[in-house]
């Protein structure tokens, strides 16, 4: 009996989830120790993307799992939603005083750690970008010009309106793109189903507005770009992610092999594997 306590209280101990509001931009699960990781997922997904990589990563660091409003389940917040998320992660670091903290983000989730590795007095000490763009807008819009984005568009508004059989239909293409591994894709269609609709449509506004390129050459943290070969090819992906990142001043960029946006869930052994060696070199 008494060592069943014991397991309970040091599981207790060793998950925690930070102490926010319903309605907070984010939500964060804290397990490990060691040096801290903040770990961010992308658009639509939960922070239980990253528990396989979590397992491995916790022996040795201290994880700091972000799900942010309007996805996983967690409940949605007033618009602009990307800012107050921003806003909400830069002071979750100074208030945890996560000093040379390492941030790991897929997608959204790498262009939220490049913002901050990108501001005055950041504590950001090294930053990993899976699949990841400064400025995804520029890349899907032709003349890109952010002020011209806005909510009341004819594409959100279509979007709003869909009904649940329209929805899923769309979710379900979207899905198909992402991921090579067939079973991954419905996980990745649901999340899109379960996000708060609202934060899916207006939220995507906010992500395709955020134009990084610039902010870029204020970085000076180590960064590793690992980007997916799949469906575009290495001689697409390089000159992108080359164009993309051109006022950063120094990185590493890693292709991963027979992988689409979802790197890890197309090839978890390898990306793990990936990350434990970037991480051992800083």
């Amino acid at each position: 009996m008494k060592k069943l306590i014991v397991l309970i209280l040091s599981t207790f101990l060793s998950l925690s989830t930070t102490d926010e509001p319903e309605t907070s931009p984010i939500h964060v699960t804290v397990t490990g120790q060691g040096d801290p990781i903040i770990l961010i997922p992308g658009f639509t997904v939960p922070g239980e993307i990253w528990n396989p990589l979590v397992e491995e990563l916790e022996k040795n660091y201290e994880c700091h799992v972000v799900t942010l409003a309007g996805f996983g389940g967690k409940s949605p917040i007033e618009f602009p939603w990307l800012p107050k998320v921003n806003e909400s992660l830069q002071n979750y670091i100074a208030k945890q005083n996560l000093e040379n903290v390492t941030i790991i983000g897929h997608s959204l989730g790498g262009t939220i750690a490049t913002w901050l590795a990108s501001r005055e007095n950041s504590m950001v000490g090294n930053i990993i970008l899976v699949d990841a763009l400064p400025a995804a807008g520029a890349l899907m819009i032709p003349n890109f010009d952010p002020d011209q984005l806005a909510y009341d568009s004819p594409y959100n508004n279509q979007q709003l309106a869909m009904d649940d059989a329209q929805f899923a239909q769309m979710a379900t293409a979207m899905s198909q793109g992402m991921c090579l591994d067939s079973s991954a894709r419905e996980d990745i269609k649901n999340w899109i189903l379960e996000a708060d609709r609202k934060t899916y449509v207006y939220g995507y506004t906010d992500y395709l507005k955020l134009d990084l390129r610039k902010d870029l050459r204020n970085i000076l943290t180590p960064t590793t770009i690992i980007a997916a070969t799949q469906p575009y090819g290495k001689d697409m992906v390089t000159k992108t992610y080359g164009d993309q990142y051109a006022n950063l001043n120094n990185y590493d960029l890693i292709l991963a092999e027979d992988a689409a946006h979802f790197i890890m869930l197309d090839q978890p052994e390898w990306f793990n594997n990936e990350i434990k060696t970037i991480l051992a070199k800083h």
